[in-house]
């Protein structure tokens, strides 16, 4: 200390070994801070008073793997491009961070181009979910054209969810270049294998294959092959009347190509190996928290359905959203979730008032940070919430999708976060007071963020409020 020599000591015997190592978490040297969002920039504001088509609200978004692109569909079928200007200067915004200086200009995008994905006749349903597009004009075959022919499409590499959400069949598109203009063409169309709505595409790690799934089945593809797929997972029962529970979303693991997840509106979470047998429908895991003895009402199984889960970057954790909270799952310890993060208790009263209207059926999106530092998810009156889940974590953040989004920290007083590491039951904390929304003021039902996604590499969030695009970093 001060630049004093610390005194001379004699050789001591070498410390004892370490302990066995205890199931990881999302890795930090010390407890993370709070992030402090700012707003970045908005597409398609809407004036104060101007009515929104249904056509017109953005139903997808997804950033691709380099993160330089995001891409955004409607419920009119529409499916825009936008891509990054900001870093273009650096040949990698992640090394140019590295470097002794800093970045001066906040993350930025542009339109870029846009088609039409889906017929008119199908437009009042909605694009769930866009996987990565890649722009590579490189590999193209020519056509005489200057810039010769790109190839929009979902990336062979990135186990992203292409999810699509009222539609029978699935499209890839081809992107013509010429020079500055581009203009999509149909390149397949896998259909005739699903009789309900798809509410799930994802692809695999193997670069090969893809799923599809519906409320009922799970379909797994070849890229390649679009006259044949296989069922792989079936819910249907004889009776139909029999039928109890449905899939809600389905996703393949990041890195081992034989591994998928889905869930169900029962609330589990499903995990199967491709190896086991051909019909997957026996499980390896399953992840699930029941209610507790004498707490079950009429809503107890609607507000436990799940809308949407995400594996983590690393596969080690899957990340589900249901009605009323956000959950993180260990997939080695499925006796529960490691961490519970409420969204929604401040609704519990109103339960019945929301089913009246059917918004206890709304469906929110969640995401993760890159790092698996932070969780995010939307809820009413156009807010969003950012949750810590890093060691000594306590960050509950509240912002509204606005070009001023109010903040607020909300922490639970009487538990302290604790590490992912040494948990043994759930942690709870983000609850709002019964009554109130979570920015303290009466919410707003006819306003939701349903759709939102982070950045692969950055603190930067893309969320949609009806036919609006907002974009904060931090």
């Amino acid at each position: 200390m001060n630049g004093a020599a610390a005194p001379e000591r004699s050789p001591s015997p070498s410390p004892p070994p370490p302990p066995p190592a205890q199931a990881q978490a999302p890795t930090s040297p010390t407890p993370t801070q709070p992030l402090d969002w700012r707003f970045s920039q908005v597409f398609g504001e809407r004036s104060a008073g101007e009515e929104v088509q249904d056509v017109d609200i953005i139903s997808a978004i997804e950033f691709n793997k380099s993160g330089h692109h995001l891409a955004t569909g409607d419920r009119g079928g529409r499916v825009v491009l936008f891509e990054r200007i900001d870093a273009k200067d650096h040949a990698c915004r992640k090394d140019a961070e590295k470097a002794d200086y800093s970045i001066s200009r906040h993350p930025e995008f542009r339109y870029k181009t846009e088609f039409q994905s889906h017929e008119p006749e199908v437009q009042e349903k909605k694009v769930k979910k866009v996987s990565e597009m890649n722009l590579d004009r490189s590999t193209a075959p020519a056509n005489g054209s200057p810039g010769g022919v790109g190839y929009l499409s979902p990336s062979l590499s990135n186990g992203n969810a292409l999810k699509l959400d009222g539609i029978s069949c699935l499209r890839l598109p081809v992107v013509t270049s010429q020079e500055t203009s581009l203009a999509a063409s149909c390149r397949r169309v896998y259909a005739h294998a699903h009789d309900y709505h798809i509410n799930s595409i994802s692809n695999n790690s193997d670069g090969e294959t893809f799923i599809s799934a519906d409320d009922l089945r799970i379909n797994l593809w070849n890229l390649e092959i679009s006259n044949q797929s296989f069922n792989i997972i079936d819910v249907k029962p004889t009776n139909m009347e029999d039928l109890t529970e449905v899939i809600t979303s389905a996703e393949f693991h990041p890195t081992h190509c034989n591994t998928l997840a889905y869930s169900s509106s029962k609330g589990s979470i499903r995990l199967v190996d491709l190896r086991q047998s051909a019909l997957c429908d026996t499980h390896s895991q399953i992840f699930e928290q029941h209610e507790a003895p004498g707490s079950r009402s009429f809503f107890t199984e609607i507000i436990a359905s799940i809308s949407d889960i995400k594996f983590s970057k690393d596969g080690r954790h899957i990340l589900s959203r249901d009605y009323m909270t956000l959950k993180l799952w260990d997939i080695k310890m499925n006796s529960g979730p490691v961490a519970t993060f409420q969204v929604h208790e401040y609704l519990r009263p109103k339960l019945c008032d929301l089913y009246e209207n059917d918004s206890i059926f709304d469906k929110f999106e969640c995401c993760q940070s890159g790092d698996g530092l932070q969780v995010a998810t939307g809820s009413y009156s156009n807010i969003f919430r950012v949750f810590g889940c890093g060691t000594g974590s306590n960050e509950a953040t509240t912002l509204e999708a606005t070009r001023n989004p109010t903040r607020r920290q909300l922490q639970n007083p009487t538990r302290a976060a604790r590490s992912l590491n040494t948990l043994t039951r759930a942690v709870r904390r983000g609850g709002e007071n019964t009554g109130i929304d979570a920015n303290g003021n009466s919410y707003d039902l006819s306003t939701k963020l349903l759709h939102l996604a982070w950045h692969p590499s950055e603190n930067l969030i893309a969320c949609a409020a009806a036919n609006s695009l907002y974009m904060y970093y931090a």
